[in-house]
């Protein structure tokens, strides 16, 4: 199958689906949050899909690269911001390994996608 838009990657598609899980499950923290882990655990989130489309609409591999680096990078700010959200008692275990099983596939598929560049 030829790749013709960011939306044939299943990258993309599983850095979707990080967000849409983020925003279900950030609902359910405290009002006081909004602005502090919520807002940080969103914006990590959204851009990991949104790195990769970006990267994938530029002229060059160099620069496709870089982007899906910052993907990364927000992977691992993600990462940590569960791992605070569990600590805090706002996120549960179920939520936290699920999470970050999903964080992993993201990254191996990140770094494979960078190596193939």
């Amino acid at each position: 199958m030829k790749i013709s838009n960011f939306r044939d990657l299943e990258v993309w598609k599983l850095g979707m689906e990080i967000t849409a899980d983020v925003y279900a499950f950030t609902q359910t923290f405290p009002k006081e949050e909004l602005y502090g882990l919520v807002s940080q655990m969103r914006r990590s989130a959204v851009s990991i899909p949104s790195n990769i489309a970006e990267g994938f609409n530029r002229r060059h591999n160099t620069e496709y690269r870089q982007f899906l680096y910052i993907a990364l990078g927000s992977c691992s700010e993600l990462e940590t911001q569960i791992e605070i959200g569990y600590n805090l008692k706002y996120i549960n275990e179920v939520q936290k390994a699920t999470s970050l099983e999903k964080l992993d596939h993201e990254n191996r598929m990140l770094r494979n996608l960078v190596k193939k560049l």
